[in-house]
């Protein structure tokens, strides 16, 4: 679809004829016979589900007449559809309430993006030359099968690999059953900026393997370190109603909110206090925090709650004394003490940690610290504190048995590196980790060693631009588009709607086409369903009905979600019976690069429009100024005004920075929210092959970044790379901020 194109499906009524009759030979086309009886200029409002991030938002999708290009008998021509126009928050939606952050607002424009997939395609040239030609379905599926059935008749499913993105909803279930039955190992589900060093924590704490959610709107104090709930962790948009309630919602109450954090992130703007801890020091505070607490007595012992604490660490908390938590941590000892009051005088309280803080070698420590100030002040499963999300399982709504546990990206690439034999058919579906993967890894080439790559991108990415064959899915508007969301509300939710517009092109929904590969198969795979709405319609009718009047799959279809109790036998088990009892110690952070040679810590972070640079590709998303600095359509260096005059760096100077992995150039972004001994750079930029919006522009930050991990989980220590930083120039055209520049540059690119 071209710029054009684009234009003409979401703009207006009218525009289109306008584009029609402006004599250019390319605009005269056939207007053929309306696809769908629609009204012209009555819009209708349609359900759907968010898919830009786990925290599974609901939307009401506004969906009028518009004109769309079509291929017909070799015609071009014109065909009136019913297309969506805009997306909102679905008001009745346990999760947002009405709400919707500008990722959601920017989703639409994954279906009419000029640059999607339009049809399946093989490769054409070398591996990752972008070179591809149109193929048609039956002819590739016949192809995968083939490939499948030669696999299973030499007794090598093994030689199956599914790259696929952490979660537990009803897709995540089905690709689960199709390895599993094929034979193949578990799936490979990797996430840059996921959370399972707090799911390990909170199962060792709590018992329950679970991100928490906050009841924030009934807090009075709370307590975060790190985590940037209000812009990219978890559930932004349930945690900002909630922190609006917090804040405005009671009147003459107004809670109380204390940031902990190296550089000072959307959530943190918010504080009334922000607090610069040393990175991979802030489970020290914590604890600091506690030993205060308990040391004067300003927690009851009731149920022996506070003796349970201390017996969790196998000094007792003597080594937290505020003092030595001075020194550890660089934060003053009376500024301690005077937190540690407050926090435990206003109840309810809570404590949060997500983000850079859980990215170090010792991140399990650092999150079991903040969880024992959770369980100090008695905030766990209580008003204006802190609890868990019942969860659906999803395996027993749909009548199956069985959950393989995933594999890491990193054990798989050293396998497929290691001299056994390579995968030989390697499945893509929603991952980019040749992007979002650390170069020591070597993904990319652990890739190149599979005898047969599928990706099932809607578009060319870093690691879709390697596959052999493409089969494009259908964008989340014109298929069944489901979410099981693991925080943000205190019931069970599972989220589902039905396509709200026809398919615009060749493409086929990933669901579907992974249950016709089973039936194909020589040995089929038996899977219970002929498509994926009637896996969908299977378990959701599984549910009790929360209307009267409707059961619950036609209630779900209706209002696009379910809530509500949940029986025994449809709850996922989160986690352990009961908390793990062992002995807990303080662990330092391991960094990559000596102290001397490279001085600062670097930390890149979530970018409040790409996330992890998944969505770079949305021009809405480029053209959003990030909310601290400004800058749009690039990358940057945010460096403390102290160490920028110590190395004679001006704002919007060119600046190289390197670690031991390599060095990248960025503008310099001077800003006084971050600590001096930091230098930290947003995700997101950086794409070699991600369409035309976001090629070309700035740099990865992930480039530079060591493999350090998280022992206990095997997570990427994200914040765990040391660097140094020097002055290669002056300003040039390299950094973008808003009302500056933009428009030449985007023009250009365009």
């Amino acid at each position: 679809m071209d710029r054009r194109s684009f234009i003409k499906l979401t703009a207006v009524t009218g525009t289109s004829a306008a584009l029609a009759s402006c004599g250019n030979p390319e605009n005269q086309l056939i207007r053929f016979v309306p696809a769908e009886d629609i009204v012209p200029g009555i819009a209708v409002w349609k359900p759907g589900v968010c898919p830009l991030c786990q925290a599974g938002c609901g939307l009401t999708v506004r969906v009028m007449d518009a004109d769309a290009d079509v291929v017909r008998n070799g015609q071009a021509g014109l065909v009136r559809i019913a297309a969506a126009k805009k997306l909102e928050g679905a008001s009745d939606h346990p999760v947002n309430h009405g709400g919707l952050c500008a990722r959601g607002q920017a989703a639409i424009q994954i279906t009419y993006h000029p640059d999607r997939i339009t049809q399946p395609l093989k490769r054409s040239g070398d591996r990752g030359s972008g070179r591809f030609e149109a193929i048609s379905w039956d002819d590739a599926l016949g192809d995968l099968a083939r490939r499948l059935d030669a696999l299973e008749t030499a007794g090598n499913q093994r030689a199956v690999a599914f790259l696929t993105r952490p979660g537990a909803g009803f897709r995540q279930t089905l690709i689960d059953q199709f390895v599993s039955r094929f034979g193949a190992p578990a799936p490979v589900a990797y996430e840059l900026f996921g959370d399972d060093v707090q799911r390990q924590a909170n199962a060792l704490s709590f018992g329950r393997h679970q991100v928490q959610t906050l009841d924030l709107a009934n807090t009075r104090y709370l307590l975060g370190f790190g985590a940037d709930f209000l812009g990219t962790w978890n559930s932004p948009v349930a945690q900002g109603a909630g922190y609006g309630a917090m804040r405005q919602g009671r009147l003459g109450v107004r809670g109380v909110f204390v940031q902990v954090e190296a550089r000072m992130s959307q959530t943190g703007a918010n504080a009334d206090e922000w607090v610069a801890a040393r990175p991979g020091t802030e489970g020290v505070l914590a604890l600091g925090l506690a030993h205060v607490m308990m040391a004067e007595k300003l927690v009851p012992d009731s149920a022996g709650r506070a003796g349970a604490i201390v017996a969790g660490w196998s000094d007792g908390l003597v080594d937290y004394a505020p003092d030595r938590v001075e020194r550890s941590t660089g934060v003053p000892a009376a500024r301690v003490e005077r937190l540690a009051r407050e926090f435990a005088a206003t109840r309810p309280a809570a404590a949060i940690v997500g983000g850079p803080p859980l990215a170090h070698s010792n991140g399990l420590f650092t999150a079991l610290a903040v969880n024992a100030l959770n369980a100090l002040v008695g905030s766990v499963d209580q008003p204006g504190g802190m609890s868990f999300m019942p969860q659906l399982d999803t395996v027993a709504a749909a009548g199956l048995t069985g959950s393989p546990a995933r594999q890491t990206i990193e054990r798989f690439a050293a396998d497929a590196l290691s001299g056994r034999p390579a995968p030989d058919v390697v499945f893509i579906d929603g991952v980019n980790p040749v992007f979002t993967a650390p170069p020591a890894w070597r993904v990319r080439e652990a890739l190149d060693q599979a005898a047969f790559v599928v990706s099932f991108g809607s578009f060319l990415d870093e690691t879709s631009v390697l596959a052999d064959l493409v089969l494009p899915d259908h964008s989340f508007l014109e298929s069944w588009s489901e979410a099981v969301p693991e925080a943000g509300a205190g019931v069970a939710v599972a989220s589902v709607a039905p396509p709200v517009m026809r398919p615009l092109y060749d493409t086929r929904a990933t669901g579907d086409v992974l249950l016709d590969i089973g039936r194909r198969l020589r040995r089929p795979l038996e899977l219970p369903w002929q498509t994926f709405d009637e896996m969908l319609a299977a378990s959701f009718s599984a549910l009790p009905s929360a209307t009267a009047d409707a059961d619950a799959w036609t209630d779900a279809q209706a209002k696009g979600v379910w809530s509500g109790p949940l029986p025994p036998r449809l709850a996922r088990q989160t986690g352990l019976a009961s908390p793990a009892r062992r002995t807990f110690s303080f662990e330092a952070p391991r960094f990559d690069g000596d102290a001397q040679q490279y001085p600062f810590h670097f930390l890149p972070y979530p970018s409040t429009a790409f996330l992890d640079g998944s969505l770079a590709h949305l021009p809405w998303l480029q053209e959003m100024p990030d909310p601290l600095t400004s800058a749009m359509w690039s990358s940057w260096i945010e460096i403390n005004p102290a160490t920028a005059a110590r190395l004679r760096i001006g704002d919007g100077d060119v600046v190289e920075v390197a670690s031991s992995q390599g060095a990248l150039q960025a503008a310099a972004v001077i800003t006084p929210g971050i600590a001096p001994d930091v230098v930290a750079m947003p995700m997101g930029q950086g794409h070699r092959t991600f369409t035309r919006y976001a090629s070309g522009r700035g740099v990865n930050p992930i480039e530079i970044v060591a493999a350090v991990t998280e022992p206990a989980t095997g997570a990427l220590a994200w914040a765990a790379t040391r660097v140094r930083v020097s002055r290669l120039g002056p300003p040039d055209s390299r950094l973008v901020r808003f009302a500056g520049g933009m428009r030449e540059e985007t023009e250009e690119r365009r």
